[in-house]
């Protein structure tokens, strides 16, 4: 015991005088999450959108009026097609749509009015805003017009509430889920490079010459790096509730529980890749590709698991991240749900304790 109390003595030692692992557990997150709160916006807002009114009914004032003040639209109003077509193609404009002359005669009539709206295909998901921006506006204004009394009432009337995300601000779930690729990429930073780094400063020769045991360098390695980063969780959840105002409807301790069983599992693969190089520089490319850009793509946050190949969404089940960005989520905008808990702690459990076996197993302790 005195043996591991000394290794670890000397990791907490190696931390306070090297200050990279002080800038990877503090400094880096709170880049990542400054970038992921003013520079990722998945809330499509203030589209660039072309009005082209070619009914001159004054009652189509109002209309006008609301393409003007939406918060989703900056509207410009155009007198040509050809204009507008020009702008679109030089991207001035991300669409537009077009109020035919007979739309309002068709209200009059009864009749289906028609609207073209013309959207830039080559940005699908832009396209599909711009596609039901215009609608809403168009359904809106016309529920509070005088011609509501002449259309036919639709059968079926939906009122969509929403739970859980009230203001369907994207920065709601976006910071949560940012927070674990943040600690992806701190846990396997901070450890990817302790290993390396003892080779390639040649002090992994003298450390084996003594009489340690290879259970006591494991844990030398993980224990320090573990309360670090429980610390950088502590302070990146501290700035998401305190600093960017993110709510949080969960329960703090269960969220520190198993944001220990996620940093557990991220610290065994940063370990994993550092026994596995003896160059500081390799070690970090590794991290970055094997760890950072799977956790990112393949963890849900950005493109939903359901819709990827079949393969692929067996391949998420190995990526600890997938189960810490479930979790989190879910704790940070509905609370805490025992079953969702349960169950991803259940998984990042199981490949942390796998992943500390396979770095003990693959540990050399001998100089070859």
């Amino acid at each position: 015991m005195s043996i591991l109390g000394a290794l670890i003595k000397k990791e907490f030692f190696q931390i306070i005088r090297d200050p990279s692992s002080i800038m990877i557990a503090f400094v880096m997150p709170l880049m990542l999450l400054v970038i992921y709160m003013y520079g990722v916006n998945l809330d499509t807002s203030k589209i660039k959108l072309g009005l082209k009114f070619e009914d001159n009914n004054p009652e189509l004032s109002a209309l006008m009026h609301s393409f003007n003040t939406s918060k989703y639209v900056r509207a410009s109003v155009y007198d040509n097609r050809d204009e507008m077509y020009k702008d679109l193609t030089k991207g001035k404009i991300n669409g537009f749509v077009v109020i035919p002359n007979d739309f309002t005669k068709n209200i009059l009539n009864k009749k289906t009015a028609d609207v073209q709206i013309v959207t830039d295909g080559s940005e699908v998901n832009l396209s599909n805003y711009i596609k039901s921006y215009p609608v809403s506006i168009i359904r809106q204004w016309f529920s509070e017009s005088a011609y509501k009394y002449l259309g036919k009432k639709p059968l079926i009337e939906a009122q969509i509430r929403y739970r859980y995300n009230q203001d369907i601000n994207s920065h709601h779930f976006i910071l949560p889920g940012s927070l674990a690729i943040t600690m992806t990429l701190i846990g396997m930073l901070l450890t990817t490079l302790v290993i390396a780094r003892e080779w390639e400063r040649g002090t992994m020769e003298a450390l084996l010459s003594t009489h340690v045991r290879k259970i006591d360098i494991v844990l030398s390695k993980y224990i320090p790096y573990f309360v670090l980063g429980m610390i950088s969780m502590v302070f990146n959840v501290f700035v998401c509730i305190f600093i960017f105002k993110i709510p949080f409807r969960g329960n703090f301790f269960v969220l520190l529980f198993v944001c220990s069983l996620f940093l557990f599992s991220a610290l065994g693969i940063g370990l994993f890749i550092s026994s596995n190089f003896k160059d500081q520089f390799l070690a970090s490319q590794s991290a970055l590709s094997i760890g950072f850009l799977p956790s990112l793509l393949l963890s849900g946050l950005t493109f939903p698991i359901n819709s990827m190949p079949q393969i692929l969404q067996e391949l998420t089940k190995i990526i600890p991240t997938r189960y810490f960005v479930s979790f989190i989520q879910s704790e940070f905008l509905a609370g805490t749900i025992w079953q969702i808990v349960f169950i991803n702690s259940i998984f990042l459990l199981i490949l942390g304790i796998l992943s500390a076996f396979i770095v003990y197993k693959n540990l050399k302790t001998r100089v070859e």
